[in-house]
């Protein structure tokens, strides 16, 4: 099963220096159909405008990654990290019992992102951020982020991946999804075919009971997969 989110059909929201896209329900924005994907609980593409950002904000109990499109983030918390996440590399912030950041664009352009929100597995403990820079270009799925066991990624506390690709117009890449797993994949650029279903530039795919993921890029495509529980 693959139900098809185009972009034109999320939710908005857009003030003087945010303009951003929800494929789930989020903040002002409520679908009752659009209330997570097994524990994928907020997928948001933002646009941040020059100079602008997040304010001193908490979270907790939440796995909460941020894939970087173009430009950069540069992140400070209560617990003194502080960094940039530049285009195509990935930040963690696991929030466990509790966090405050800022996230600000810094840089002389608007930066495009996506912010990801898993449920975590576990109540409280330490919270924690890092940053890492991933293989551009790879032909294949990279993980970026991962709850699970043997994989080399930044961690988080939910039996999940997330995962980027770059692929070449004609290229092609499969996906193994477990029995009862949810996969939702986004492209972030270029187009993709998926199982049969066309994906256009920032649509989104609820993915569900199928054993293969099976990709073709249209034109040049950059897709990240998150495969969850």
């Amino acid at each position: 099963m693959i139900e098809k989110r185009p972009f034109n059909q999320l939710g908005r929201f857009e003030n003087d220096w945010l303009n951003a896209h929800y494929h789930f329900s989020f903040s002002r924005y409520f679908d009752p159909q659009r209330m997570g994907w097994g524990k994928l609980r907020v997928w948001n593409d933002d646009t941040i405008r020059a100079g602008t950002g997040f304010p001193p904000h908490p979270h907790d109990n939440m796995e909460i990654i941020t894939y970087v499109r173009t430009g950069a983030i540069s992140h400070k918390d209560s617990l003194g990290n502080s960094g940039r996440t530049g285009a195509g590399d990935v930040q963690v912030m696991s929030a466990g019992s509790g966090i405050r950041h800022a996230e600000f664009n810094q840089e002389d352009e608007d930066t495009t992102l996506f912010q990801i929100w898993i449920e975590t597995d576990q109540t409280g403990g330490e919270p924690y951020w890092e940053t890492a820079e991933f293989p551009k270009d790879s032909g294949k799925f990279v993980t970026l982020a991962s709850g699970r066991k043997g994989d080399e990624a930044l961690p988080i506390r939910q039996d999940a991946r997330i995962l980027g690709a770059t692929l070449k117009a004609g290229e092609s890449e499969t996906y193994e999804l477990g029995e009862g797993r949810y996969a939702y994949l986004v492209v972030a650029r270029g187009s993709a075919d998926v199982n049969g279903v066309p994906l256009g530039p920032r649509d989104g795919a609820a993915i569900r009971e199928e054993d293969v993921i099976r990709i073709k890029a249209g034109e040049e495509a950059e897709l990240v997969l998150v495969d969850t529980v």
